[in-house]
């Protein structure tokens, strides 16, 4: 286990390697699950912030069901998390015409309209962050692939030698901040030397 500040990393993140195939998995994520994305409480100013904007990248299903339960819900295993459709596909994703789920607020983003990319545990995937039940202050962050879903993003990440950390570089320095960053490189290496 690696430890910087609260944050304590799973030996895996530093160890495993991954590198996202959609072309294989089609953003499998954005479906598969037991709720929504979960989203951290500042997240839920930036949903209501922009909703207008991204409503625009949303299915008329997406916009239905968030018009009918709200931008976000509360789940009682995973706090406050984004709606889904019929407890399958994020309301905020569709399909583009190679079957690949892709996500209107990254698509808004892309285009400029907001400065919020998507949701960090989108972004972050697949390491799951928890905060400790006994400590607030201590966050887990822990390597969680799905088993079927991510087979082809492991053998990929396998060929080309891609550590987890590395591929979510910058998911993990929107999180954690560039010095954070810099400490989990150097300990990656240190692990990895040993």
């Amino acid at each position: 286990m690696i430890v910087i500040d609260q944050v304590l990393i799973s030996d895996e993140v530093v160890q495993e390697q991954f590198v996202c195939d959609l072309s294989k998995c089609k953003g499998g994520c954005c479906e598969d699950g037991d709720a929504g994305a979960p989203m951290e409480k500042w997240e839920l100013e930036k949903l209501n912030q922009y909703y207008e904007q991204i409503k625009p990248y949303m299915t008329p299903e997406g916009i239905r069901e968030v018009e009918r339960v709200g931008k976000y819900i509360y789940d009682k295993e995973f706090g406050w998390v984004t709606p889904t459709i019929d407890g399958a596909i994020c309301a905020y994703g569709y399909k583009d015409k190679k079957g690949i789920i892709k996500c209107g607020i990254e698509e808004a983003y892309n285009e400029g309209k907001l400065d919020w990319k998507k949701p960090l545990s989108c972004h972050l995937f697949p390491i799951k962050t928890k905060r400790s039940k006994r400590d607030p202050d201590v966050e887990y962050v822990n390597y969680e692939p799905r088993e079927d879903l991510c087979k082809a993003a492991c053998s990929l990440g396998e060929k080309l030698k891609v550590p987890v950390y590395v591929f979510l570089k910058d998911a993990l320095i929107r999180k954690y901040g560039e010095e954070f960053y810099a400490a989990l490189e150097t300990a990656a290496q240190k692990l990895n030397d040993n």
